[in-house]
């Protein structure tokens, strides 16, 4: 393997990651920053009113999303082993 090939795997590597895991770590940043500004508004200064909204938004995002999320990385596992394959 060449260290262009490596460095080529590397960043397909890095982009598939963060791809995958936008929607994911969008949508509970969302959520953490709306329940924060509930909490600042109302003066509830709960740990367990933050948590579980945000493991809810995960849970949902994971259910919408998976399918999605699993065909990113089978194609990038199949593209991965196709292209080192050949070499």
């Amino acid at each position: 393997m060449s260290e262009d090939f490596v460095v080529s795997l590397m960043g397909n590597m890095f982009h598939t990651a963060l791809k995958v895991a936008f929607p994911l770590l969008l949508s509970t940043l969302v959520a953490g920053v709306l329940i924060s500004i509930l909490q600042v508004v109302t003066q509830i200064q709960e740990m367990t009113l933050t948590f579980v909204p945000k493991l809810v938004v995960a849970v949902v995002v994971l259910g919408v999303a998976g399918a999605w999320m699993l065909s990113v990385l089978t194609d990038f596992a199949r593209q991965t082993i196709l292209s080192t394959s050949l070499l």
